[in-house]
């Protein structure tokens, strides 16, 4: 039997990293539940989903030792409703095989399963390990992350492709693309990373990754192996089985050849390209016409009509027009921090290099769209 008590707040800020892991829809019962386990005078929280697992350690009164497992998402629903600063007492009671949650006048029970059916992530040798300060990890997930691939047929895009870059100055490197646009970006390459394995770290532990690493300022301790990884924040540690697959020679794809340079205000094109997408959300196409010193930008749709705007650009080549998915390149554009963004091109139909201003360390490929 377990009985503890513990504050509302800290409860629910654990239950609310803790749902955003387990899925709603399960064949498997007890991987819709989370897992509370005392240990001396901390409780531990852990879901999974069998693929990504998440623990949190938290401080709480014990009055009995014991671990049951109860439905997560239930759980949050009702700590989320209870008062602000209360205390919330929660005992497992043998007899029903329920658990009892008691705050103040309010009184809930639910159902249970035992602890020992609760799945593990299996923890193989991590060989590698490194820090990472967590404003990094964001950064590095912000720029990367939106170019993954929702397509689950191509699994091995599914994800933020992560390895040592080497050179002059060896880098911390991330990729993703969805074959249609690449972003790449990278940090100083941490001490105990050199000679790691590239790894694929998967969509959903990317997503979960970035909300943990934004709530904190402290260094984040990776560790990885072939096939997992682990990072953790504090009392939080996030596991995961990471894609097995090869990633493509992606530096292939990153044009050697584009000679044609432009320079934009980037907050300015975006809110061009915003205006004028207007008429094309179901064909997403709009073109680009280039001339010394300005930029034209033109959509057009049988069913919803045409639009047209231009702004000042830095170009002194030939004019020429190409064309793009609006949505992708307005992806890129909301990661230029700097006020400007650099596109390199070579003529109408081939992928274009973007890049920030002001970062040397991220680049962009964007491939061309027939308008």
């Amino acid at each position: 039997m377990m009985k503890l008590t513990i504050e509302r707040g800290l409860l629910l800020k654990a239950l609310s990293h803790m749902q955003n892991v387990v899925e709603r829809r399960q064949t498997i019962p007890v991987l819709s539940n989370v897992l509370i386990e005392t240990n001396g005078d901390e409780v531990s929280l852990r879901a999974t989903d069998n693929e990504i697992e998440i623990t949190e350690k938290l401080p709480a009164n014990v009055e009995m030792q014991g671990a049951v497992t109860i439905p997560a998402h239930k759980l949050y629903d009702i700590v989320k409703k209870l008062s602000d600063g209360s205390q919330i007492q929660m005992a497992s009671v043998d007899e029903t095989g329920q658990v009892s949650i008691v705050s103040g006048r309010a009184k809930f029970a639910l159902s249970s399963l035992p602890a020992d059916g609760f799945p593990t992530i299996m923890q193989e040798n991590m060989p590698f390990s490194f820090k990472v300060p967590a404003k990094e990890m964001v950064n590095l997930i912000a720029k990367t992350g939106f170019a993954v691939s929702m397509e689950e047929t191509r699994y091995n895009l599914n994800g933020i492709y992560v390895h040592e870059k080497k050179g002059e100055e060896s880098k911390l490197t991330a990729v993703a693309t969805d074959g249609h646009r690449l972003a790449c970006a990278g940090i100083a390459l941490p001490e105990g990373a050199e000679g790691m394995p590239g790894v694929i770290i998967p969509r959903k532990t990317i997503g979960e990754l970035s909300k943990l690493a934004a709530e904190t300022e402290d260094n984040i301790l990776v560790s990885l192996s072939a096939n997992q990884i682990r990072f953790e924040l504090g009392d939080i540690v996030l596991s995961s089985r990471l894609i097995d697959g090869t990633y493509p020679e992606y530096e292939k794809v990153i044009p050697v050849n584009n000679d044609k340079k432009l320079q934009a205000d980037a907050k300015t094109l975006s809110s061009v390209i915003e205006r004028v997408s207007v008429v094309s959300e179901k064909s997403r196409g709009i073109k680009l016409a280039l001339q010394p010193g300005l930029i034209q930008v033109f959509a057009a749709s049988v069913d919803e009509g045409s639009a047209e705007d231009e702004m000042d650009a830095v170009y002194d080549n030939e004019a020429f027009e190409i064309g793009f998915n609006f949505r992708y390149l307005l992806d890129i554009l909301g990661q230029v921090k700097s006020e400007t963004v650099q596109m390199y091109l070579q003529d109408g139909t081939s992928p274009v290099i973007l890049q920030d201003e002001a970062d040397d360390n991220a680049l962009y490929v964007l491939m061309p769209m027939r308008v």
